[in-house]
């Protein structure tokens, strides 16, 4: 579940709240808006790619939603003997979410990987104390309502942004600004952002916890999904989805394998038949029609989540979360160093282009997010890379690393 951050989820699912009645205010932030960790890796300080990680959680009546984003960039080009390798960036998308919502698939059983951790235990106070900012509510009401779906899974968002921001600033060398924010129609939510590092042209990790209303926009779009929004009822749905894929610029498969073999093992924690189904349902999501091509090589990606149980699956969103730092920092470091031709560069920014294609056309966060009121448009859009391009009916030559990439992205693999 989990980083591209990720991160996403990110994928970018879009959740409503419990009690979301049409016409009114807007209730949730899409999974965009909700925040998300774009992650680029490149050489030293020229990180490169733009990749993305989201998590996103939703609850009963309200949504909460975890995002991240990287990127690196580099101004100088230390030689081409490792050049292509140091375009290497890779991106995940996490989200977690239990929202209002209509359940209508996936049956798999999945057996609980960790124990019901006892009342007392990991007390709320002291959990907070490790995060980047206050959570969105109030510690008190945390406290009180520790054992609550809704506690749990703020907290872990919470916990989650922390542990990304960590591991990315350690690498950059540099520290976070941390944005707090609040929505008049309800919640709010903790941006975190590094720019131009010294490794990470952009990064951000954002948390969103918002109520409300939906729009009749937003409502149609969850419609569309075979969403039943009955508001005016009081009747609850909820739901978990999330995500991560990783968006290299060029192809690394000992990178590739890695990242999809530590998405595996978090799954098969629960049970073994999730990762390959969910790993198909990613390259199938993250897919740009128009291009006939996918925005990378893959992950995990799921939706609509409610089987066996709310504990069992939230249990399933926190090793997926987990995953999220150790699928992504390794390959970071690996390639801190990589220098990289301006040919290469070149390529990579043609590669963000489709990155942004994705997002601005299919991604279900974006569009859910662009349809709420009150939405905070920075936190949406961050995961947009600083730069990319567009070129006219470009097509890389036979035989070199970009068409070996691209046909990779046109045809999908299995990695482990």
């Amino acid at each position: 579940m989990f980083l591209e951050i990720c991160q996403n989820i990110w994928t970018k699912l879009q959740a409503m709240a419990t009690g979301a009645v049409p016409g009114k205010e807007d209730t949730s932030r899409t999974g965009l808006s909700a925040g998300g960790l774009l992650l680029r890796n490149g050489g030293g300080r020229y990180t490169v790619v733009s990749p993305e990680l989201y998590s996103l959680c939703h609850k009963s009546s309200t949504k909460f939603s975890v995002r991240c984003l990287t990127g690196a960039t580099g101004e100088h080009t230390r030689g081409s003997s490792y050049g292509r390798r140091a375009l290497l960036a890779a991106g995940a998308a996490v989200i977690a979410g239990v929202v209002a919502s209509f359940s209508h698939f996936q049956k798999a059983e999945m057996k609980s990987a960790t124990p019901q951790s006892k009342a007392n235990e990991n007390d709320v106070l002291e959990k907070c104390r490790t995060f980047m900012s206050p959570p969105v509510t109030d510690v008190g009401t945390l406290q009180k309502n520790k054992d609550d779906i809704k506690s749990k899974m703020e907290l872990l968002i919470m916990e989650t942004q922390a542990d990304v921001c960590r591991a990315l600033a350690e690498v950059d060398g540099s520290s976070f600004k941390v944005d707090r924010w609040q929505r008049k129609e309800g919640g709010g939510g903790i941006s975190c952002v590094l720019q131009d590092g010294r490794v990470f042209e952009k990064a951000g990790v954002n948390v969103s916890v918002v109520s409300g209303f939906l729009s009749e926009e937003a409502a149609q779009q969850m419609k569309s999904r075979g969403k039943p929004l009955k508001g005016k009822d009081g009747t609850k749905q909820w739901w978990f989805g999330g995500g991560t894929d990783l968006t290299p610029t060029y192809l690394d498969n000992a990178d590739a394998a890695h990242f999809h073999k530590t998405l595996k093992d978090a799954c098969d924690q629960h049970n073994p038949k999730l990762y390959p189904d969910f790993k198909k349902w990613c390259d199938n999501y993250f897919f740009i029609k128009h291009r006939g091509e996918r925005r990378g090589i893959g992950g995990i990606f799921f939706d609509d989540l409610e089987s066996p149980s709310k504990a069992e699956v939230f249990e399933f969103v926190k090793s997926c979360a987990k995953a999220v730092v150790p699928c992504y920092i390794p390959i970071v470091k690996k390639h801190l160093n990589d220098s990289f031709t301006s040919e290469e560069k070149h390529w990579q920014q043609l590669r963000r282009g489709r990155y942004v294609e994705f997002n601005l056309i299919y991604d279900r966060g974006t569009k859910f997010g662009l349809a709420t009121s009150g939405s905070r448009i920075e936190s949406i859009l961050m995961s947009l890379p600083l730069t990319a391009r567009w070129e006219y009916m470009h097509e890389p030559h036979k035989g070199t690393k970009e068409a070996e990439i691209l046909d990779i992205l046109r045809n999908p693999k299995d990695w482990v």
